[in-house]
């Protein structure tokens, strides 16, 4: 949400960045936040993750929870900017120094701090009528399988992309293996207050009601890995050149690829420059291969029985229409 693009004559504004009422108007859908201000995760915000967030912290006047206490009174978590410090208080209480061997702020610390000091909010951000909404964006973390950026055919296919949402699963746990999928609904599943199948009906009836006025949906994932584990896209400020593609589709003046997922992305239609990844790493992170997707589908058409008999049909459907572009796809 607070996005440092990097594209040169680019810039961001924040309106909020976690929770979005929409509302449907005249002329589109229509976004507020309900909320004063940001509440974000502080370990791994720093200067080079976050600028904008750190810069929003300085003035004060900013709530921490769970983070470590500095000698000279101050905070501190693990991936803050500069050297770990000597001593600290940690989130327990305890004396800590880099040899504990704990973590000294919990994973899951936070700051809170207000919106109006944010350097790039943007005007509208108190606006009661809220701000228009072009694109909605669904996104997990997958080493593998989704490309960088893909838009759906329409709403109902928008809707089985986001309701199929999930992440790779990085740490064996009790609950799942290593390279199975979490599933995560529209990132949504831990703030869904009422049956999931009844959610994603809301979803498809308010697609029906919106029809032409409804944004496009798209599919990112930052978050694609090498044969050898490493990322084949930079992320962070460089996503602007992400947006810059969803900017162009929306207005009609890039194509993009078949893909079984969607329209996916090509390298040539991004824009680049300046970025120091080499484009064979850009080119196999666009790509959707059949063969993976295909793994994918049981584990979805599973979820799906698990989330209920309240499903949609369409998200079935679709599904169905997923299955059909992977055979057709096979080599």
């Amino acid at each position: 949400a607070m996005i440092t693009p990097t594209i040169e004559g680019w810039t961001a504004e924040v309106v909020g960045d976690d929770i979005a009422w929409l509302k449907l108007r005249e002329d589109g859908l229509y976004a507020v936040n309900p909320e004063n201000g940001f509440f974000g995760v502080a370990p791994g915000t720093n200067y080079a993750s976050n600028p904008i967030a750190m810069e929003t912290m300085e003035p004060g006047n900013t709530l921490f929870t769970n983070v470590a206490l500095t000698d000279d009174g101050d905070v501190w978590w693990e991936g803050m900017d500069g050297d770990k410090p000597e001593h600290l208080i940690d989130w327990l209480g305890n004396d800590w120094t880099p040899e504990s061997g704990t973590n000294a702020a919990h994973p899951n610390s936070r700051y809170c701090v207000a919106i109006e000091q944010c350097p790039v909010a943007a005007p509208e951000f108190n606006d009661p009528k809220g701000v228009k909404i072009d694109a909605i964006l669904f996104g997990g973390r997958r080493a593998d399988t989704v490309p960088l950026v893909t838009q759906s055919y329409d709403w109902e296919h928008g809707t089985f992309i986001g309701a199929t949402l999930a992440s790779g699963q990085t740490a064996a746990s009790a609950e799942a293996k290593v390279g199975s999928l979490r599933h995560d609904p529209m990132a949504m599943l831990p703030f869904m207050g009422y049956n999931a199948g009844d959610y994603l009906q809301h979803w498809i009836d308010m697609g029906k009601k919106g029809g032409d006025r409804m944004p496009a949906i798209f599919l990112v994932n930052w978050f694609r890995r090498g044969e050898d584990g490493r990322f084949l896209w930079p992320g962070f400020g460089d996503n602007s050149r992400v947006l810059k593609w969803i900017i162009d589709r929306i207005e009609g003046k890039v194509d993009a690829e078949e893909t079984v997922v969607g329209h996916t992305a090509r390298a040539e239609d991004l824009d680049l420059t300046g970025l120091d990844t080499p484009i064979e790493d850009v080119k196999e992170a666009l790509t959707a291969p059949a063969a993976d997707w295909e793994r994918d589908v049981a584990d979805n058409e599973e979820y799906l029985a698990f989330l209920g008999p309240r499903v949609p049909n369409e998200v079935h459907e679709q599904l169905g229409k997923l299955k059909e572009r992977i055979e057709a796809n096979k080599n």
